[in-house]
């Protein structure tokens, strides 16, 4: 997205007696604060269900498993107390037989004010759903559920927001401010099952990264206890961020897997309807622009494999549920190497973006650029490498109609290298999340920099890397023509850069996540970002 170059003016009740050492553990293996307190916990092996309320179908504990046996039957069976808001129910979950209704699911709720009105992690035959009440899907992801076989679901909720995982790995997640507080329950609606080793804790939020503690999402300019590190560098894993909001990204997930060998039957397939995983084998040259239509996972074949001289474009899609991953991506002159206008729900990932530097900035413009009320991104594990006007997020200063409420953005562990501003550039955007992110040698004259907030963006900045930067951060004095922004900074590292300015407050993230300690954060970005590291 081209725009005018100019210098700048400027995050049972209680414990009962004898639960197994296993059940304990899984506390903790979900991401929680080791300060959580348990609530509740039952493995069966006292073999009654005491302290359950049954609703539906036939229950029973037997060899120290609680059954559900119809599949032909809306089935619960509830516990706890009305009053509990954030929490995290755990526990293994086994389907039997599923029926034939459209609501046949198997899993844990949590917020359970009825037997009607309650959150849900559900297990189908092919999905894995966040539910509100028996037939509202708020997010679904593909999941193949085979019967007879136990899965451990961990569902939190914490505020708004709704997070699932499947046997330690967060994978759907979802926003929904219905249901504030209630007990919590196993369900088996036309599913026969089995439940064992329930465990419930007051712990806030989760991470797909376990045995290290979740960071807390409140955000202000005041001094507070920074969250503790984790102590090894976070690996390149699943997404995590903005992408996993309001439905979540799965792009071709569920669909056929095709490859392409030439730019023609790249361009034909990235433009053709329907859901599809495309992989690119080879690095193809083409020119012009590139349409991706919607329900599309683009991922490069090993390290040498990616697009050429071609602007990839995500466009007028809500939801677009695009990925493009592991794909080297350069030389495009005169437009962007990737460019979102009105899409929401792409993740960008493991991506290597380079050019060559010319002395006029506007050789090249922009490599990723979001713009038109984008929504719902998540950057992660690229290297951005020999660029001047990086990442732009929001176009012009006049389409604050368009973009408040949107531009909904997370970049972490990504490699910034050469890029000499706009890594990114926000207008408008809240909360744009930059976290774990490694900045180098962005000091190409006075004007470089690398981060700027304006026109009452909100940006958090935590537990990055600046090394040789001319200026980390813009806020408070604006940035070019543009009014000032807003920006939180939180344990980042500088060296031989200059400040990081702040200004005023930005609001929470929704999704749990996990910061790296700033120390490892080099060593793993170098490590694990780009093309060929997935």
């Amino acid at each position: 997205m081209q725009e005018a170059q100019s210098v700048p003016t400027r995050r049972r009740s209680a414990l009962a007696a004898g639960v197994s050492a296993a059940a304990m553990a899984l506390v903790f293996t979900i991401g929680a604060a080791a300060s959580a307190a348990t609530l509740f916990s039952d493995d069966f092996n006292d073999g009654n269900a005491n302290g359950w309320t049954t609703s539906g179908g036939s229950w029973t504990v037997s060899s120290g498993v609680y059954a559900q046996s119809s599949a032909s039957a809306s089935a619960k069976a509830l516990a706890g107390s009305t009053s509990w808001t954030t929490v995290t129910v755990s526990a293994k979950v086994r389907p039997g037989t599923f029926g034939t209704s459209a609501s046949r699911g198997i899993g844990v709720a949590a917020r359970a004010q009825s037997t009607s009105n309650f959150y849900a992690l559900v297990l189908t035959p092919s999905a894995v759903q966040i539910r509100k009440g028996a037939s509202t899907t708020l997010a679904s992801v593909p999941f193949s559920a085979a019967t007879g076989t136990w899965h451990t679901l961990t569902l939190s909720a914490t505020g708004s927001s709704l997070a699932g995982l499947v046997n330690g790995t967060q994978v759907v997640s979802a926003s929904d401010s219905s249901y504030p507080n209630g007990r919590i329950g196993l369900l088996s609606s036309y599913t026969a099952g089995s439940f064992d080793d329930v465990v419930v804790s007051d712990a806030a939020g989760t991470s797909p990264t376990p045995t290290t503690p979740s960071v807390s999402p409140s955000v202000s300019t005041s001094p507070s206890v920074s969250p503790t590190p984790s102590t090894s560098p976070q690996p390149p894993g699943g997404i995590v961020g903005w992408a996993t909001q309001g439905g979540g990204t799965t792009g071709g997930s569920g669909g056929p897997t095709v490859t392409v060998t030439t730019f023609a039957d790249f361009r034909t397939q990235a433009q053709a309807a329907g859901t599809r995983t495309i992989l690119v084998s080879g690095m193809l040259a083409g020119s012009g622009t590139v349409e991706i239509t919607a329900n599309k996972t683009i991922r490069g074949v090993g390290a040498g494999s990616g697009i050429a001289g071609t602007t990839l474009n995500i466009e007028d899609m809500r939801p677009a549920n695009v990925i493009i991953q592991n794909m080297s991506i350069r030389g495009v002159v005169g437009g962007d190497a990737i460019q979102i206008e009105n899409a929401t729900h792409i993740w960008i990932d493991h991506n290597t973006m380079s050019s060559t530097i010319e002395n006029d900035p506007d050789f090249y413009d922009g490599m990723l650029d979001i713009t038109h009320a984008g929504d719902y991104i998540t950057v992660s594990w690229n290297v951005f490498r020999n660029h001047w006007k990086n990442s732009l997020v929001g176009h012009s200063d006049g389409n604050a109609s368009e973009d408040v409420g949107h531009l909904r953005i997370t970049y972490h562990h990504n490699w910034f290298d050469h890029t000499f501003e706009r890594s990114p550039r926000v207008r408008f955007g809240e909360t744009v999340h930059v976290f774990n992110n490694y900045y180098s040698n962005i000091n190409n004259n006075t004007s470089s920099y690398a981060i700027a907030s304006t026109m009452n963006a909100g940006l958090l900045v935590e537990a990055n890397v600046f090394e040789n930067v001319q200026q980390a951060c813009w806020s408070a004095s604006g940035y070019a023509e543009s009014d000032p922004g807003r920006l939180v900074a939180r344990n980042n590292a500088l060296t031989n850069s200059g400040p990081c300015e702040t200004n005023g407050s930005v609001a929470a993230v929704p999704y749990g996540y996990t910061a790296d300690n700033v120390g490892t954060v080099k060593t793993s970005v170098t490590a694990g970002a780009g093309a060929g590291k997935l």
